[in-house]
């Protein structure tokens, strides 16, 4: 375009100077201008596109149905402990193909590295690799691992999140965002997000450390990302990260400790829940106004304003206005951290059942995954065949300390296949969830 311009002008002063001088202030307008749109075009972000993603499938032996589950943590758990995790377990929203890692399945479980699940990646034409892992730190990182083990370039850019909780498969996608943004157009960068529970397995008899062998089983997904949208299927239009680390309870709801008995694990406060509707709305105070139609802002606005200006006494009929976000997407994928997270995210934004249905049907078939879980939800949109062109998904994702994140995606070409993790069973759903 500079160029394009340049040579119009070029021709302008050729043609001027065979009749008037041209004003000196012409020219100074000029020059200004071209800096400007130079500027603006040198600092303005790169798009970035999701190129494409898979979700791994564990084997059919790791399957781990509630029964043989139970049997083998009666070996390490007494009675009382036992009873209550039976009752749990029936209402956790789990089917009875989850799985968890060879090294669980035995009695009584193994902690060995060896025994835990690898992860399969493409090599050609990665320039950044991000891997993110929580609860398991190793030296050499994961993400050596995968350089060692697909001999990928030697100028790769690789880090590793650790930490992070839940969330951090889109804090990973935000920092590739960044990192993309930077490096020259087309570059490509690899996401692989997972979790490993070999070496985590609670064995103490602490209730609100046991949930987490209850809900989390295993699972992971690769995603590629470019600034480039050729071969692309998806654009990312936003991403929004909160953060309530700095109230003291938000911080300890999910709370890596040891119990009375020295056994590791991750405590899951009961205010769980109200802390997640905490950070939810305040990442909601952010994106709404980048996605919702003018219209619903406005009655959002006003609502607010008839809350706090107009009535002076609140009684329990009146409730803050609820925006439709059905006007902004098409698709939600909820954080698949439990039945409890689902129903209050289902709640706060007025979605209806099939509109949380990924989110169910991914932790009766998987369980929590982790930060992994989103790519589950909308490889199940893709499975169904729900997603059409233009389609806007938008993935709430939360975390430990407490985070909740998320990104708005528009879809430029659906899956023409389901994904392998999916391509099985997904006949099957959706199925009935007992309540």
């Amino acid at each position: 375009m500079l160029l394009k311009v340049t040579r119009i002008f070029h021709y302008g002063l050729l043609t001027w100077s065979t009749t008037v001088t041209p004003p000196i202030h012409h020219l100074l307008t000029f020059l200004l201008l071209t800096v400007i749109a130079a500027k603006y075009l040198i600092k303005r972000p790169r798009a970035v596109y999701l190129v494409d993603y898979a979700c791994f499938g564990p084997s059919s032996n790791l399957r781990s149905n509630p029964a043989t589950w139970q049997e083998t943590l009666r070996s390490v758990v007494d009675d009382d402990t036992m009873s209550f995790i039976t009752k749990i377990s029936r209402r956790s929203g789990l089917g009875n193909e989850t799985c968890l890692p060879s090294s669980i399945h035995y009695i009584p479980p193994i902690h060995s590295l060896h025994l835990a699940p690898k992860t399969r990646v493409e090599p050609n034409k990665i320039d950044i690799l991000i891997v993110n892992c929580s609860v398991t730190t190793t030296i050499p990182s994961m993400a050596d691992m995968i350089i060692n083990r697909y001999k990928l370039r030697s100028d790769v850019r690789n880090m590793q999140l650790s930490g992070m909780g839940c969330s951090a498969g889109l804090i990973a996608v935000g920092l590739a965002r960044n990192l993309l943004q930077t490096i020259p157009y087309g570059s490509c960068a690899l996401v692989v997000s997972t979790e490993i529970l070999t070496g985590n397995f609670y064995l103490g008899k602490k209730r609100g450390m046991q949930l987490t062998n209850m809900l989390f089983r295993m699972g992971g997904a690769a995603v590629l990302l470019s600034t480039s949208s050729a071969n692309a299927r998806f654009e990312l239009m936003h991403l929004v990260r909160k953060s309530t680390s700095a109230q003291d309870s938000a911080y300890h709801c999910v709370y890596q400790e040891e119990d009375d008995e020295g056994n590791m694990g991750a405590n899951l406060s009961k205010d769980l829940v109200a802390t997640a509707g905490e950070a939810l709305r305040a990442n909601i105070t952010t994106i709404a106004p980048l996605v919702l139609p003018v219209s619903e802002l406005l009655s959002f606005f006003l609502s607010s304003i008839a809350q706090k200006v107009f009535i002076i006494k609140k009684n329990a009929s009146t409730k803050p206005y609820v925006p439709n976000f059905s006007l902004a997407v098409e698709h939600f994928c909820v954080h698949a951290g439990g039945r409890a997270v689902i129903d209050a995210v289902q709640r706060s934004l007025n979605l209806s059942d099939e509109q949380v249905e990924p989110s169910r049907m991914t932790l009766h078939r998987f369980g929590n995954t982790s930060s992994s879980s989103l790519w589950y939800e909308m490889a199940y949109c893709e499975a169904k065949q729900l997603m059409r062109k233009r389609d806007r998904v938008w993935m709430i994702s939360f975390g430990s300390g407490y985070k909740c994140n998320s990104a708005v995606w528009k879809c430029i070409l659906p899956a023409l296949s389901p994904d392998s993790a999916w391509a099985n069973c997904i006949h099957r759903y959706p199925v009935d969830v007992p309540k």
